[in-house]
């Protein structure tokens, strides 16, 4: 994950850590899935042999709400940044599978989608 990317993410959990007990919704629940990043070759092989796949999204809500098993966050940036194209397939399929999905630019967007997705 690039550097503001990761940023933007740290600031998403801090701020989760305080509002998720607003929305009566263990902390734990909103988790990042580590599936980006540059490894060596052996740790790549390793990680794909065990199902880690290209595209999935940086944050995943398990708390299912308006009809959706859960929420999966692509970050990107505040400014710039776009998903690729395994990246918008992936969250299609999920979209398709029942799963809200969302591409949040920034924290602040990410924040808002999260309020959203949990207050309808």
């Amino acid at each position: 994950m690039k550097s503001l990317e990761h940023t933007e993410q740290v600031n998403l959990m801090q701020w989760w850590a305080l509002a998720c007990r607003g929305f009566g919704i263990p902390e734990a629940l909103l988790f990042a899935i580590p599936n980006g990043g540059q490894r060596n070759i052996i740790v790549a092989a390793k990680l794909k042999a065990e199902g880690v796949r290209a595209g999935v999204p940086d944050l995943f809500l398990a708390f299912p709400r308006q009809g959706a098993a859960g929420l999966f966050i692509e970050m990107k940036k505040a400014h710039g940044g776009r998903p690729s194209d395994k990246q918008q397939t992936m969250l299609a399929q999920l979209a398709d599978n029942g799963y809200a999905t969302a591409i949040c630019h920034g924290w602040i967007e990410a924040k808002a989608t999260i309020e959203h997705y949990l207050r309808g």
